[in-house]
C-alpha cells in the first residue's frame, strides 16, 4: 500500500554519513524517500508499461533526481533480456571511414533513446572474439560489425559467438556479406571500383599500381577485383599490387616500396581507401615526385579529408553516414530492408586527363 507522506531524512543520506564516502543510490533508497513501494518505483524508473498514478510518478522522479539515482542497466538487461544499447565494432576509431559510420549509427540510436557503445577490434580476430563474448554478458539489443570480414580460421569461432548472441535475442548486423541468419548492409565495392577503373581508362590512363590490404580481406579484395575489371575494359592494365593494410601508414609504406621498384611517369595509383591514398601521396612527395601530372592517385570512400589534401583526391563517394544509419535500423526494425546506397565516381585534380583523352 502506498503512503502519501515522505520521510524527514533519507536513509540513503544516513548511509553516506556513516560510511564517510558516497555510494550509488539504489532503487530501494528512491522508494523510501518517495514513500512508495519498491514495485512502484521500479515501474516508474524502469519503463514498465503498467500504469502508475501521476502523483506517485512525480514523487518517484523527484526522489530519483534528489538522490542522483540512475537505473542499473545490467539489472534491466537481466530482467528484459536485452539492454537499451547498440554495440558497434570497428577496426580503427581513428579512421574517418568508421567515424562516419558511427555518426549514422549514433543518429539512429538518439532518435530511439538508445545508447551506442563502440569497441575497437584492430582487425585482430582473437580480440574480436573476446569483445563479442564480453558483449554477450552485457546483452545489447543490437551488435553491428563494421570492420571488413576475413577468411581466417578464427572467423568461424567468432561466428559461433555471434550465433550465441543472437540466440538470446540480440540482432547481429554486418557491413558486407554476413553469415546465414544475419542481416547485412551491403556496399557494392565491386561495382564502385569497376566504375572508377572505367573512368580512369577514359581519362587516358593505361598502367596502374594498386595498394591493397592482405589477401582474404573482403572489402580490399572486392575493390581490387572491380577496379581491375573496369580498368581492363577500358584498355588499361594493373601492373603490380602491393599489399599492406587500411591505415595511412600502410599507404605510405606500400607506396615507398612501389617507388623503390620504379614508377613511370603517367602511372595511376589506385588505393583501396582514401586513407591509404593520402598516405601514398605523402610518400610520393617525399620522393620528390609530383602528384597528378607525374603520378596520378585515386582512392575510395570520399572521406572529408579527400577534398582537403593537395591536390584534391579522385575517389568513389560512399554515403557512409547513411550506411551507419541503415545498419542501426537493421538492428531494430522487424521488417527491415536495405535502402539504396548509390556510389558515385568523383574526379578531382589528383587524376588529370592524360594525352588526348576525353574529359
Amino acid at each position: 500500500m502506498e503512503t502519501s507522506g515522505s520521510t524527514s531524512e533519507s536513509p540513503f543520506r544516513g548511509r553516506q554519513a556513516r560510511s564517510g564516502r558516497h555510494s550509488a543510490p539504489t532503487l530501494e533508497d528512491v522508494a523510501r524517500v518517495a514513500g512508495v513501494s519498491l514495485a512502484t518505483a521500479s515501474r516508474v524508473l524502469n519503463g514498465s508499461e503498467r500504469k502508475v498514478a501521476e502523483s506517485f510518478r512525480e514523487r518517484v522522479e523527484q526522489a530519483a533526481a534528489e538522490l542522483g539515482y540512475t537505473a542499473n542497466v545490467s539489472a534491466q538487461a537481466t530482467a528484459r533480456g536485452t539492454s537499451p544499447v547498440i554495440a558497434l565494432l570497428v577496426a580503427d576509431i581513428a579512421d574517418p571511414y568508421f567515424g562516419l559510420i558511427a555518426s549514422g549509427v549514433a543518429r539512429g540510436a538518439d532518435e530511439h533513446g538508445l545508447v551506442v557503445t563502440i569497441a575497437i577490434t584492430e582487425r585482430d580476430p582473437v580480440r574480436e572474439k573476446r569483445i563479442v563474448r564480453a558483449l554477450r554478458g552485457q546483452r545489447p539489443q543490437g551488435l553491428i560489425l563494421a570492420a571488413s570480414r576475413t577468411h581466417e580460421p578464427m572467423e568461424q569461432e567468432i561466428r559461433q559467438e555471434l550465433a550465441e548472441f543472437a540466440r538470446f535475442g540480440g540482432q547481429v548486423v554486418s557491413l558486407g556479406a554476413g553469415a546465414t541468419g544475419e542481416r547485412s548492409v551491403e556496399i557494392d565495392n565491386v561495382a564502385g571500383a569497376e566504375a572508377l577503373g572505367r573512368r580512369m581508362a577514359e581519362l587516358g590512363y593505361r598502367s596502374a599500381v594498386v595498394l591493397a590490404a592482405a589477401a582474404g580481406v573482403d572489402t580490399s579484395d572486392a575493390r581490387l577485383d572491380g577496379f581491375r575489371r573496369g580498368f581492363g575494359t577500358g584498355g588499361g592494365a594493373v601492373e603490380r599490387v602491393y599489399r599492406s593494410g587500411f591505415r595511412r601508414e600502410s599507404g605510405t609504406d606500400a607506396m615507398a616500396d612501389a617507388l623503390a621498384d620504379g614508377i613511370d611517369r603517367g602511372t595511376l595509383v589506385f588505393a583501396i581507401s582514401d586513407v591509404v591514398a593520402i598516405g601514398a601521396m605523402t610518400a610520393i612527395r617525399d620522393a620528390g615526385r609530383e602528384i597528378g601530372t607525374d603520378i596520378a592517385v585515386c582512392g575510395f570512400d570520399d572521406v572529408p579529408s579527400s577534398l582537403d589534401v593537395t591536390p584534391p583526391l579522385t575517389t568513389v563517394h560512399v554515403p557512409l553516414t547513411d550506411v551507419g544509419y541503415q545498419a542501426f535500423r537493421a538492428t531494430i526494425d522487424a521488417d527491415w530492408k536495405q535502402g539504396p546506397l548509390p556510389l558515385d565516381v568523383i574526379v578531382r585534380e589528383s587524376t588529370p586527363v592524360r594525352g588526348g583523352a576525353a574529359r
